[in-house]
């Protein structure tokens, strides 16, 4: 894709899925680091204009990616990510990662706890 206006930057655990998942009860340096975190390769990605208006605000419960072929990748990221900020997964998140996670087998969850 060569057309910069067609790429966005996309927060992996979108800001208001943080907000429900423990990231109220932050505070405003807290929100910041998260907001901002370049620190890990797997908060903030770059995605198409299109994948990021289709995603929105939502869990793995609600959407995914249209290829198949990375889904265990966007399970593990997902869950990476709010283990490295100590995040909660609701119940249909957690059953939607946890049916993930049975087609992916071999498929290994890192990350390293903000700061």
């Amino acid at each position: 894709m060569s057309d910069p206006a067609r790429l966005g930057v996309d927060h992996f655990v979108p800001l208001a899925e943080v907000h429900d998942s423990g990231g109220y009860a932050w505070d405003a340096a807290r929100r910041e680091a998260y907001a901002n975190d370049q620190n890990s390769p797997d908060t903030l990605i770059a995605v198409s204009a299109a994948s990021n208006r289709s995603k929105a605000d939502k869990d793995p419960a609600e959407w995914l990616p249209t290829d198949s072929s990375y889904h265990s990748t966007y399970a593990a990221t997902w869950v990476g990510t709010e283990l490295r900020w100590n995040l909660a997964a609701d119940e249909a998140e957690r059953q939607a990662l946890l049916g993930l996670a049975e087609d992916c087998p071999t498929t290994t969850v890192v990350y390293e706890p903000a700061p």
